[in-house]
C-alpha cells in the first residue's frame, strides 16, 4: 500500500532524490562529527568515493524505481535474486577473487527456494511469466550493484561507517539534485498524500540509513561475494513478515522454500 503510494506520487528522479535527500537531513548531524579533521583523507579518495556515489545513489536505485513502474512484482524479485551472480563476476573481475564450488551450490540452493516460494510451490508456473520493459531496467541495475559491492574494499578506513554513507550520499544528492530541478520544472510532482510521506520517510531512514549502514559493514566484514548470498534472504523474511503483518495464509510452499533459502545461505557463507 505504501509502496503504491510512493508509485503513484512520485515519478522514478524525483521518488529517488526526495528518498536520499531525507537520508542526508538525518545523516548529517552524526556525519559531519564523523568527517571533522579528515579534510586530506576525502581529498586523496575523492575518486572512489564519488564512484561509489555515483553507482549506488544516482545509478542503481533510480534505475530500480524505473523497473519497478513496468513490471511485476515477482519478475523484480527473480531478478533482484540474479544479484549475487553479478557480485561474483564483479569480484573476479575487479579483485580476481574466485567463489568456491561450495558458494555457488549454496547460491543455487537458495535461489531454488526462492522460486518455490514465488511460484507457490508449482516451478512450472515460471513458463507463465511475462516479462516486461521494466525487466531490462531491472538487470541493468544488478551489475552496478555488484560492482558498488566490491569497490566497498577500497573505501578509506580512516572513516567510519557513518562517515561513508554521509559522503556517499552527499556526493549522490548532488548529482541527483540538476535532474530532479530540470524534471520538476518541466513536470511539477503532485502534493503528496499522507501515506506518501509515510513511505517516503521509511525508505529515507530504513532503506537508506540504516539498511546501507549495515550492508557496508557486513561486506567489509567478511566480504561482497559472502555478503552477496545474502541477499536471498530477502524472500525470505518478506514471506515471514507477509503473514505475521498482512495476514497472508501460511502453506506448506511458504516453509519449504524459506528452509531451503537458509540452507543454501548458510551453505555458501558457512566459516569453519
Amino acid at each position: 500500500m505504501l509502496g503504491r503510494a510512493l508509485r503513484d506520487t512520485f515519478d522514478p528522479v524525483s521518488l529517488n532524490f526526495w528518498r536520499w535527500f531525507i537520508a542526508l537531513v538525518v545523516l548529517t548531524p552524526f556525519g559531519l562529527r564523523a568527517i571533522a579533521g579528515k579534510g586530506e583523507v576525502l581529498r586523496r579518495h575523492a575518486g572512489i568515493l564519488a564512484l561509489l556515489a555515483l553507482l549506488s545513489v544516482p545509478l542503481f536505485q533510480t534505475m530500480i524505481y524505473h523497473g519497478l513502474r513496468t513490471t511485476m512484482a515477482i519478475n523484480a524479485l527473480l531478478i533482484n535474486s540474479s544479484a549475487p551472480v553479478f557480485m561474483i563476476a564483479c569480484s573476479w573481475l575487479v579483485e580476481r577473487e574466485r567463489a568456491s564450488a561450495r558458494q555457488i551450490a549454496g547460491m543455487l540452493i537458495s535461489l531454488a527456494g526462492i522460486v518455490i516460494i514465488m511460484t507457490r510451490g508449482e516451478p512450472t508456473r515460471l513458463v507463465e511469466l511475462e516479462f516486461h520493459g521494466g525487466d531490462a531496467w531491472i538487470l541493468a541495475a544488478m551489475p552496478l550493484w555488484g560492482l558498488y559491492s566490491v569497490l566497498l574494499k577500497r573505501r578509506p578506513t580512516e572513516l567510519s561507517g557513518v562517515g561513508l554513507l554521509f559522503v556517499i550520499t552527499l556526493l549522490g544528492v548532488t548529482m541527483l539534485a540538476p535532474f530532479f530541478l530540470a524534471h520538476a520544472t518541466v513536470a511539477p510532482p503532485p502534493m503528496p498524500r499522507l501515506e506518501a510521506v509515510i513511505a517516503l520517510v521509511y525508505v529515507g531512514v530504513g532503506a537508506s540509513v540504516i539498511a546501507f549502514i549495515c550492508w557496508n559493514r557486513g561486506v567489509a566484514i567478511v566480504g561482497a561475494n559472502a555478503a552477496g548470498f545474502t541477499l536471498h534472504l530477502l524472500p525470505a523474511f518478506g514471506t515471514l513478515l507477509a503473514i505475521v503483518f498482512l495476514g497472508e495464509e501460511f502453506h506448506v510452499f511458504h516453509a519449504a522454500g524459506v528452509v531451503t533459502i537458509l540452507a543454501g545461505v548458510i551453505l555458501a557463507t558457512y566459516r569453519r
